[in-house]
């Protein structure tokens, strides 16, 4: 038969690193509090590891009155503390030792300098059990003490009394913050000995009733009297228990990670959890965003005016290339509407200075603005407040280059357009032929004319048909000469308009790219962020 196994989770080395990694991600964008407090945590669990795993530390923690400093006597088997009824006794902490033999380095990390030997061992061996001072000390070092190293030890021995279990600072301070750390966590009802047995199991069934409140269900619940030793076999063995087990830093550990990583990610300010409107954040941008700041872009570089320009550019050259040689130099005077705007052929990649292209009016600027916005906010839909923040300002990160770089890609892509098409040479090869037959008849007939005003001999003259060749060549010459440029003209207007569509999309394409590079990259790096920080929080949350 097979055996179905279950499956682990990740390590606690790799949920280590993806804290770390979740940092360092959202460093800049979370709160720095929220994000300082997992840094911490890591710091933390990485010097915790590289100390003995030995030995398992135990905290008695509790209010002035609680009787903790009586129970810490009463586990050590000898009077270590001082025990004091209404006023603080405990300023610093102390550890007892139940075989502390290299225990001193863990020690010296949790800064306890008072050390003491425990009775007899046991199967306590390895438990270093610390009294910490009060909670509710008058004195703020005392509080802060405690607060250091409730952070700190492996687990957490909470001592209460009948009169102060339900004190809200405790539960609000300490064990409510704690939720994540049932499996390190205790609470013991000191001072029992004081109730009757039905006031007992009442103040019991409050206190875990407090307890299920602060998220702390099941954690276990010990009633016990320091003064008559009642339950101390019972809280004994359950930290030899934990003792034994050797696995109770790990377990603190992993409460650690577990607890930064969902502060990381549910943080009312960084929450990775849907939004009120129960949408989640889908890390892609809507096709209809980037078409909109296409769009804006190209009418705000003057694609218009420019693929107009191409169109009558190229009709402006064709005429200067291919029309008659009588009056194409009068075409001279006009200027080419592409070098007005400073697009010449051969500049190529090597763009220098900016082009002549009308500068984008008010409006056209609002609307390019305006489509960067939608881009930001159409990738932040749905996305937690700070990332959402971060992906709107990675839009507009380099909005500022926008205008050289359009402008850039509309002299570079639109010098293609001033390429002269390979017919126009042929074509004005002809012209010439036509205009050099046309010249050749003007001389012949001035020679004939002149041999007449001479009254020399005429020469025979070559007909075509009933016309003289020179008249022929001469008026042949010229009625070409308007027919080619007529016919240049008219594929020239077609090929223009062909030429504009071309350099029209490619524009468009060009500008989209610029697009892309400096407003749509941005944004997705950003999303893809946000994404490796959920993966990274969702590992180390386990």
């Amino acid at each position: 038969m097979k055996v179905l196994r279950r499956k682990e989770g990740p390590s606690l080395d790799v949920r280590l690193a993806a804290l770390v990694e979740a940092t360092e991600l959202g460093a800049g964008r979370l709160p720095d509090g929220v994000v300082a407090a997992a840094r911490e945590v890591a710091g933390r669990a990485g010097a915790r590891r590289e100390l003995s795993l030995e030995h398992t530390v135990v905290a008695l923690a509790g209010a002035t009155g609680s009787g903790k400093s009586s129970l810490y006597n009463a586990l050590a088997g000898r009077q270590l503390a001082d025990v004091g009824v209404t006023r603080p006794t405990t300023s610093t902490a102390q550890a007892a030792l139940w075989d502390g033999d290299g225990a001193g380095p863990l020690l010296d990390w949790l800064e306890v300098p008072h050390r003491h030997p425990a009775g007899e061992t046991g199967d306590l061996a390895g438990l270093v059990l610390l009294d910490l001072p009060d909670h509710d000390s008058i004195r703020l070092s005392h509080r802060l003490e405690v607060d250091r190293l409730v952070r700190q030890v492996d687990v957490l021995v909470w001592v209460v009394d009948p009169q102060k279990y339900a004190d809200a600072a405790l539960h609000e301070r300490y064990l409510r913050p704690l939720a994540g750390h049932r499996d390190v966590t205790v609470v013991v009802l000191n001072q029992v000995d004081r109730l009757p047995p039905a006031a007992v199991d009442r103040c019991l069934d409050d206190l875990r009733r407090l307890l299920d409140g602060d998220g702390l269900t099941g954690v276990p619940v010990l009633a016990v009297s320091a003064r008559t030793g009642q339950g101390l076999d019972d809280l004994r063995g359950l930290l030899a228990e934990r003792v034994a087990d050797r696995r109770s830093w790990s377990a603190r550990l992993s409460a650690d990670v577990t607890t930064a990583a969902g502060h990381l990610a549910t943080d009312p300010q960084a929450t990775g959890e849907p939004d009120a409107t129960g949408r989640e954040g889908t890390g892609k941008r809507p096709g209809g965003a980037e078409r909109g700041l296409t769009e804006a872009l190209c009418v705000a570089a003057g694609v218009p005016v420019v693929v107009e320009a191409v169109a009558k550019g190229h009709r402006h050259r064709a005429v200067v290339a291919t029309g008659w040689p009588v009056t194409r130099w009068l075409r001279r005077f006009r200027p080419d509407p592409l070098r007005r705007l400073r697009i010449e052929a051969g500049r190529g990649e090597d763009v220098v200075g900016r082009t002549s292209v009308p500068a984008a009016s008010g409006a056209q600027r609002a609307r390019v603005e305006t489509a960067i916005r939608d881009v930001g906010e159409a990738a932040a839909d749905g996305l937690p407040g700070p990332w959402a923040a971060a992906v709107r300002q990675a839009a507009r990160s380099r909005a500022g280059e926008l205008t050289d770089a359009v402008d850039r890609v509309v002299a570079t892509t639109s010098a293609g357009a001033t390429r002269r098409p390979r017919w126009w040479r042929a074509v004005n090869v002809l012209q010439w032929l036509v205009f050099g037959a046309l010249l050749a008849g003007a001389l012949w007939l001035g020679v004939l004319f002149a041999m007449d005003y001479l009254r020399l001999p005429q020469p025979p003259l070559p007909t075509a048909g009933e016309v003289p060749w020179p008249t022929v060549l001469l008026l042949g010459g010229a009625v070409a000469g308007v027919l080619i440029a007529l016919a240049s003209r008219l594929a020239a207007w077609l090929g223009g308009r062909r030429r504009a569509r071309r350099t029209a999309k490619a524009l468009r394409t060009a500008i989209a790219q610029v697009g892309r590079e400096l407003v749509l990259e941005p944004v997705d790096a950003e999303l893809a962020t946000y994404a490796r920080f959920t993966e990274a929080v969702t590992v180390a949350r386990g």
